[in-house]
């Protein structure tokens, strides 16, 4: 047969464009530094995820999926900014999906969404800050325990739990946080816009929502989660992209990472373990505020 001829009763198979795609990020944790034993989402770890994701070719969206109690405000901020300026660079639309929790710095990622997404049972909100210590100073004085602390600075050693609080310390703590609120008060509103319900005493003090609440204040745009929601607006063959951690799968479940980590094992068991009992038990307290 002709080799012209044979082309022409060939099937020709129409070019099909690739579907789109759209990385996933997961945020899920306590926010800050943490410890070997038990990291936390920080600027240093999510760095490199970010920028991949917003890498990827045929890119339509970045979507988080947010379970946090909180932590740094810092740290939510310069995660949050990281993912707006790459948002903006790419111009690519970011959605935010709320899990068990998104309150306090949680919400401060959930802000770096151009759409946020709840469950029924999600809670948002917890719009303040907030500083928890102990007082040790009467106990140590019923057992003859003598503070001793030198310092060179009046004001070094200022919220010590071992001496008795001072007027002054507390002052100086709330002027602190007044200043950090403010910051976290201004970026919601700059990322809801008039979006939230006009209740600013309630909306930034420090109350969080379940999810159907936190709709109807405008903290959130609507129920879905992340299959649902991408599958409606990119079609049903949406290839949705996890970014995240690629190392083994003990590395991962235990949490091998961080300095005292060599080759996948610990240098020293020992030493990090108060470290990481204390973490433990401030990120039991975070999570315990919204019932979980």
């Amino acid at each position: 047969m002709d080799i012209y001829r044979a082309l022409k009763i060939l099937p020709i198979k129409r070019f099909q464009e690739p579907p789109p795609r759209v990385a996933v990020i997961r945020l899920s944790g306590v926010i800050g530094g943490g410890s070997p034993l038990r990291p936390g989402l920080n600027m240093k770890s999510l760095e490199p995820v970010i920028s991949q994701a917003f890498k990827l070719p045929r890119l339509k969206a970045v979507a988080l999926v947010i379970n946090s109690p909180g932590g740094s405000p810092v740290q939510s901020h310069l995660i949050a900014k990281r993912i707006r300026d790459l948002a903006g660079e790419k111009e690519v639309p970011v959605l935010a999906f709320c899990e068990d929790v998104a309150a306090s710095g949680g919400y401060w990622l959930a802000c770096a969404g151009d759409e946020i997404y709840v469950q029924e049972a999600s809670i948002l909100g917890s719009i303040g800050v907030i500083a928890a210590g102990f007082g040790f100073a009467e106990l140590m004085a019923r057992y003859g325990v003598e503070r001793r602390i030198y310092t060179a600075g009046a004001k070094k050693s200022i919220l010590d739990p071992f001496k008795p609080e001072d007027p002054e310390d507390v002052e100086k703590l709330s002027a602190i946080q007044l200043e950090i609120h403010e910051s976290f008060k201004n970026w919601v509103r700059t990322r809801r816009g008039e979006r939230l319900k006009n209740e600013p005493d309630r909306l930034f003090s420090g109350e969080f929502w379940a999810g159907g609440r936190a709709l109807e204040l405008g903290l959130a745009d609507a129920k879905g989660d992340l299959r649902e929601v991408l599958r409606g607006k990119f079609g049903d063959k949406v290839d949705i992209k996890p970014i995240g951690d690629q190392s083994g799968w003990l590395r991962r479940r235990f949490a091998l990472t961080g300095p005292n980590v060599i080759n996948g094992l610990l240098s020293d068991p020992t030493s990090d373990w108060a470290s990481t009992l204390l973490a433990a038990a401030e990120e039991r307290a975070l999570w315990s505020r919204y019932g979980l």
